[in-house]
């Protein structure tokens, strides 16, 4: 259990009313407050970016901004700030995400941060999630962990200055100075 907070089972954390402000993770009622204002910014400039790369690649994956409930076992339901699933895996999009999704982007903010770097990438890294990206608002960079073998390794980061490239949507781009602007 992590410290500090309660355990629920899985069957509890679903009957919570919609929208009520906590995550399901390692088993526990994790209290998760309204986000920042900086953390929304960044995240309406990430959804901007993904809107450009859909209408000119014409991709047809699911694009999802969060929050949005993601199952991956009766210990561990997220609601990610942004999902990508592949078009040939729409099959896990029922009520909810049932599954990981191709790519997950948290947006880092002081009362999450801990959950996002460490028992969520986890579970992430352990469901298969093929690319994790961390947008901090704080530090103005991002990094983009990438799957192997079944572990995460740090593909790229990028300052405040630089552009961040998704490796799973080649061409899709995210300049650091857009997202913090």
């Amino acid at each position: 259990m992590l410290v500090g907070e309660k355990q629920v089972t899985f069957d509890e954390y679903m009957a919570m009313p919609i929208g009520a402000p906590y995550q399901f993770i390692d088993g526990c009622l994790i209290d998760w407050p309204s986000r920042t204002l900086d953390h929304q910014v960044a995240l309406m400039n990430i959804c901007v970016a993904f809107a450009n790369y859909r209408d000119k690649e014409k991709d047809n994956g699911a694009y999802i901004i969060g929050p949005t409930e993601v199952i991956f076992d009766d210990q561990n339901s997220f609601q990610p700030d942004f999902i990508y699933i592949a078009e040939d895996r729409l099959d896990i999009i029922k009520n909810y995400i049932y599954g990981p999704p191709d790519l997950v982007i948290e947006v880092l903010w002081e009362k999450n941060a801990y959950y996002d770097l460490r028992p969520k990438m986890n579970t992430y890294e352990k469901y298969g999630v093929k690319e994790y990206i961390i947008i901090d608002p704080i530090a103005k960079d991002g990094d983009v962990y990438l799957l192997k073998d079944g572990a995460y390794y740090l593909h790229q980061r990028a300052k405040k200055d630089e552009v961040l490239n998704s490796v799973i949507l080649p061409g899709l781009n995210f300049d650091m100075k857009e997202i913090y602007k």
